[in-house]
């Protein structure tokens, strides 16, 4: 039997977005109605979803499943009969604000609840470690993700490794082709596939450099092209792109990372954020 986690769901949602259309179509049927799922035979949803049984038993294996009851029991284990986990909290014009607040908080709490199921602990620990040995340091990102990669910068910069960030495709690049095998760069990218990003981080492997990937898509570009790639699950509804989801996500991503490698760098870290606050104490009134 595969290994199950109360994250089966987002697995199969995240996968998705890298398979045929075909076994995407079922695999976006199978996340959206997931209780009606488990009460469902392989020849029941095939029905459905005019797909066969071979197709269904090829999309469990892709998935890491050892076929449909497999994928059954995964479901069946993380749903909430009562109260299921996984209702679209879509917005309506009919809201009022509290209800609005209760909605946006809601996603934002179940994004986070839902990326924390998706990371792996063995690439976190991974990526931790190759940047606690860079001795340089780069975070890449555009538009949304580059407001991320400026935090992160923001946030490591007191950890005393010497970091950059940049936000322009020219710099990206430029910086990239002066990196070496002491360096690491953090590419942030929701979709995985800005193109710019993808080909500054080709270039900074091809100088030596080590790379991590922060992306909500699986098989997408970047998740193939870093050394380590952190995923993070997302949402999207009829006023909330996926894109604004994936930012609450991404920013604690990066917290978990800043913090684990301040606890490695402690002494280090300690006395610089004492003398980063000395001087911006001098910018106060």
């Amino acid at each position: 039997m595969a290994s199950v986690s109360l994250s089966s769901i987002e697995k199969i949602r995240a996968a998705s977005r890298g398979l045929p259309p075909k076994l995407k179509g079922i695999a976006e049927h199978i996340t959206s109605e997931p209780g009606d799922i488990i009460h469902l035979s392989i020849v029941e949803l095939a029905k459905k979803t005019a797909s066969s049984e071979a197709t269904i038993f090829r999309l469990c294996k892709r998935l890491g499943f050892e076929g449909f009851q497999d994928l059954k029991i995964a479901i069946a284990q993380e749903i909430d009969q009562t109260k299921p986990d996984y209702v679209d909290e879509e917005m309506s014009l009919d809201d009022d604000t509290a209800v609005f607040m209760q909605k946006v908080f809601q996603a934002n709490i179940s994004a986070l609840k839902d990326s924390f199921q998706l990371l792996n602990p063995e690439d976190v620990e991974k990526a931790i470690q190759i940047i606690h040995e860079a001795k340089r340091l780069e975070f890449y990102g555009s538009g949304g993700s580059g407001l991320i990669a400026t935090d992160a910068f923001h946030k490591f910069m007191r950890t005393g490794i010497n970091c950059i960030v940049h936000t322009d495709s020219h710099f990206q690049a430029m910086s990239a082709g002066l990196l070496d095998q002491h360096s690491t760069v953090i590419g942030i990218s929701h979709s995985g596939r800005n193109k710019d990003l993808l080909d500054a981080m080709k270039t900074a492997k091809e100088k030596g450099a080590k790379t991590i990937g922060i992306t909500s898509y699986q098989r997408s570009p970047l998740s193939q092209l870093a050394d380590v790639t952190l995923y993070t699950s997302t949402q999207e509804t009829a006023f909330r792109t996926e894109a604004m989801s994936a930012r609450l996500a991404q920013l604690t991503v990066i917290d978990v990372l800043y913090f684990a490698l301040a606890h490695l760098r402690q002494q280090e870290t300690l006395t610089n954020l004492k003398q980063m606050r000395e001087t911006i104490s001098q910018k106060r009134v």
